[in-house]
C-alpha cells in the first residue's frame, strides 16, 4: 500500500495535540527531518512549540544563514544558539566515532535542557526517522553506528521525548514535508548528519580540521550541483567530502609538501538504508580535486574518490 502523506499528517497532528498540556522544544537543524517535524508539531501545538537552532561549530559553509532563511519560509520562529565552544571542547582528544556521537548527543541535550528552563518546556520533539534507530542497534539489532539523537542520548534527561516521524524513511519524510508546505529547496536537500562535520573529520575534531573539511565539502557540493545543472550527470542522493587522519608526501611547486588527504563521496539511494556509489564523470572529479588542492595548498595535497557501496560501507564514513 502506497504511503499516504496527507493521512499521516492528519493522524499525527491529532496525536500531537495530547502534548498541549505543556511547552515543547525542538532542535531544528534546517534539514528535512527536523524541519518537517517542527512544522508538523507547530501545526498541533502552536505557540507552545519553541524551536532552537544550535550552531555546533561543525556546520557546513553558510549553513546557519541558509537555515535561518528556510525557517522563515516555513513560518517558524527559531532561536539561534552558538554552542560551538561546548561541542569542540567536549570532543577534544576523542577519536572513536561512537564516543563522538555520544558526546554530541550529550551536548545537544545539555543545550536543550538549558533552553527548556527558559521556556519551561516539558517535552523534547525530535525529527528521528527509522534509519536512525535501526542503525543505532535498538532491541535485537546490531549497532552499526549510534545516531546522536538515539544512541547518543544520555540515560537521564529532564525532558519527555516525542518523535512523530520515528517510523518513516527518508523518501516518506520528503512526502510529508511537501504535504506540510515545506519549500522544495528544503525537502529536496541532500541529507546532512546530525553530528555535522564532526563525523566527516576522521580522528580528533579540531577547529582547524573542521575548517578544512568545511571548505572541501563546499567545493564538492558546488561542483556536483553545477555538473547536474549542466546536464553532465544526475545529482547524487548525497555528496560530500571527508578529511582523513593521515598525511602523505606531495609536491607544491618544487617544494616537498606534507598534507592531508580528502576523500570525496557521492552515492545514489532511495531511503539511505542501501546505496550505490555514483558514477561521476572524470572531468567533474578532476575539477573538484584541482579546486580543493588549490584552495588549501598548505593543508591538502591529495584527493581520492570513494567507490564503495552500502553495504559493505555506510554512507558517512563514521
Amino acid at each position: 500500500m502506497a504511503f499516504d502523506a496527507a493521512r499521516f499528517v492528519a493522524q499525527k497532528t491529532e496525536e500531537l495535540k495530547k502534548y498541549a498540556d505543556g511547552e515543547a522544544i525542538i532542535a531544528t537543524s534546517g534539514g528535512v527531518d527536523s524541519t518537517a517535524a517542527a512544522v508538523l508539531a507547530k501545526t498541533a501545538l502552536g505557540r507552545k512549540l519553541h524551536c532552537v537552532f544550535v550552531d555546533t561549530g561543525m556546520l557546513r559553509k553558510g549553513e546557519a544563514e541558509t537555515a535561518k532563511a528556510n525557517f522563515e519560509k516555513c513560518g517558524l520562529d527559531v532561536k539561534i544558539v552558538d554552542a560551538s565552544s561546548l561541542f569542540l571542547s567536549g570532543l577534544k582528544g576523542v577519536t572513536d566515532p561512537e564516543k563522538k556521537r555520544k558526546i554530541i548527543g550529550e551536548c545537544f541535550i545539555r543545550v536543550f535542557e538549558q533552553e527548556a528552563k527558559g521556556c519551561k518546556a516539558k517535552y523534547l520533539v525530535q525529527g528521528t526517522i527509522a534509519p536512525d534507530w535501526i542503525e543505532s542497534g535498538l532491541g535485537i539489532r546490531d549497532n552499526i553506528k549510534s545516531h546522536h539523537n538515539v544512541g547518543g542520548l544520555p540515560k537521564e534527561m529532564g525532558l519527555l521525548l516525542i518523535e512523530p516521524m520515528r517510523d518513516l524513511y527518508k523518501d516518506e519524510v520528503r512526502l510529508v514535508a511537501k504535504e506540510l508546505g515545506v519549500p522544495s529547496d528544503v525537502f529536496s536537500r541532500q541529507p546532512f548528519p546530525g553530528p555535522g562535520l564532526a563525523i566527516r573529520v576522521m580522528g580528533e575534531v579540531t577547529r582547524e580540521r573542521v575548517d578544512i573539511v568545511r571548505e572541501a565539502c563546499a567545493i564538492a557540493e558546488e561542483e556536483f550541483e553545477a555538473a547536474a545543472k549542466a546536464g553532465k550527470m544526475r545529482i547524487p542522493w548525497q555528496y560530500f567530502a571527508v578529511l582523513l587522519p593521515v598525511r602523505s608526501v606531495g609536491v607544491q611547486g618544487d617544494v616537498r609538501a606534507y598534507g592531508y588527504t580528502i576523500a570525496v563521496r557521492a552515492v545514489d539511494a532511495a531511503d539511505g538504508m542501501t546505496a550505490n556509489y555514483s558514477a561521476v564523470p572524470h572531468d567533474v572529479l578532476h575539477k573538484i580535486s584541482l579546486r580543493i588542492t588549490n584552495a588549501m595548498k598548505d593543508k591538502v595535497n591529495r584527493v581520492v574518490f570513494d567507490v564503495t557501496n552500502k553495504p559493505p560501507a555506510t554512507i558517512e564514513w563514521e
